[in-house]
């Protein structure tokens, strides 16, 4: 049987994910950028993806984008969590309020 391929995926959140609520993203790398908490990391298939899709909807998060990540570029941008971008609230709004490069908020 051949080995099962997972692709990796960066999904962004409007505001910063407390610590807590990260804890039910087992297995993604946690980091904030522009005012957004940036989930990366391998997913087993379509059905994994919406499970991790319907958790943010269940934890009353706004999903902002999902991107597949390209093949052999999943260690760039990560970060381990401590690295003190986390905060220890709830989720808050966006801190900068600006768009993101591809215009979403």
């Amino acid at each position: 049987m051949v080995g099962v391929r997972r692709t990796s995926y960066e999904i962004h959140i409007k505001g910063r994910v407390s610590e807590q609520l990260l804890g039910a993203f087992e297995g993604m790398d946690a980091t904030v950028k522009s005012g957004q908490t940036v989930l990366r990391g391998p997913v087993l298939d379509q059905a994994a993806l919406h499970g991790l899709l319907d958790r943010i909807q269940a934890l009353g998060l706004e999903l902002v984008e999902v991107r597949r990540v390209p093949e052999g570029a999943e260690g760039q941008g990560k970060s381990a969590r401590g690295d003190g971008g986390h905060s220890d609230h709830p989720t808050e709004a966006g801190d900068s309020g600006e768009a993101d490069s591809d215009g979403l908020r």
